[in-house]
């Protein structure tokens, strides 16, 4: 690395406790993420496309007393990412009003207190592979997370090992059979092209209530409530922003609830009701306990559709 980084810091309030790998974790897609990366001691890379370009970032975090989060940042969108910093780190997030109402959730919260939702303030950067994700095996969806970002992104600032994600006008030019070759189907691909050609509307989003930002992404064609909720968990934080639609969601909430199996979106609801406004911290919490069904059947794999 040649280019000098530009370097801030942040400090969490008073003496609450930080996590800053489960915090900004939610933004890694699987482990090979071209966008995300980690090292041994526990330093975590992000590159990113900001307003002002790209900008890759290094996260360090201090042990006791003071878990302090040591960020340098590189590229011409240096200055952007080091100014939101605490938002990004989940600085705005305040889960004094938490309130557990399950056994199960409150042994999670009191293992978890250091979490914290974080706000990326990007929202097409989330976007795009929660759109990846839809109707598919996270795998296959990680892997053309992979190959579109090696093949459309650029290699990030200061850390050539990453890539950043390619822009708007990158994404709407993707050729039909790069994305076959991806193995992105028409319907998800055109959601993305859609999407992208409005992406100055997308981003306002970010900016917007909860209620506002659903119908702003929804009002897509191809994108739904399971693809804005997961998309605004990151972008703007919103703990109320559960995720309805899943395939295994609601079964994972209802059996870690109540012990029930089979638990559709509207028993999901029921049973997240005590938490309004916090829904999606609840169910983020529920999932982190580790609470779950045994596996009836062995894992299936999808067809990929670049083979097909």
């Amino acid at each position: 690395m040649t280019e000098r980084p530009l370097e801030e810091h942040w400090t969490p309030p008073g003496s609450q406790p930080y996590d800053l790998r489960r915090s900004i974790g939610v933004l890694r897609r699987g482990p090979y993420d071209p966008a995300f990366g980690s090292d041994p001691d526990g330093t975590l890379w992000r590159a990113t496309r900001t307003p002002r370009g790209p900008a890759t970032l290094r996260l360090r975090q201090d042990h006791a007393p003071d878990r302090t989060v040591r960020a340098a940042a590189w590229g011409p969108g240096a200055a952007w990412v080091l100014e939101r910093l605490p938002a990004l780190l989940g600085g705005e997030d305040d889960p004094s009003g938490f309130v557990p109402r399950h056994r199960v959730v409150a042994e999670s919260w009191r293992r978890n207190q250091g979490l914290r939702l974080i706000r990326t303030g990007q929202v097409m950067e989330v976007l795009v592979p929660c759109v990846l994700e839809q109707r598919v095996t996270t795998e296959d969806a990680h892997r053309s997370w992979r190959l579109l970002l090696r093949r459309f992104g650029e290699p990030a600032p200061g850390a050539p090992q990453l890539y950043v994600p390619p822009d708007a006008r990158t994404l709407v030019r993707v050729p039909s059979w790069e994305w076959h070759r991806a193995g992105v189907d028409g319907k998800r691909s055109a959601a993305i092209v859609r999407a992208a050609r409005v992406a100055r509307r997308m981003e306002e989003a970010a900016a917007m209530d909860l209620p506002a930002a659903v119908a702003r992404l929804c009002a897509i064609d191809g994108i739904g409530p399971w693809t804005a909720a997961e998309t605004l968990q990151r972008s703007n934080g919103a703990p109320d922003a559960v995720t309805v639609g899943d395939l295994h969601l609601p079964g994972l909430i209802g059996y870690a609830l109540t012990g029930e199996r089979g638990a559709d979106d509207a028993r999901m609801l029921e049973l997240l009701e005590p938490y309004a406004g916090q829904r999606h911290r609840a169910a983020r919490l529920i999932l982190l306990s580790g609470v779950a069904p045994a596996r009836r059947a062995p894992r299936q794999r999808h067809a990929r559709i670049a083979r097909l």
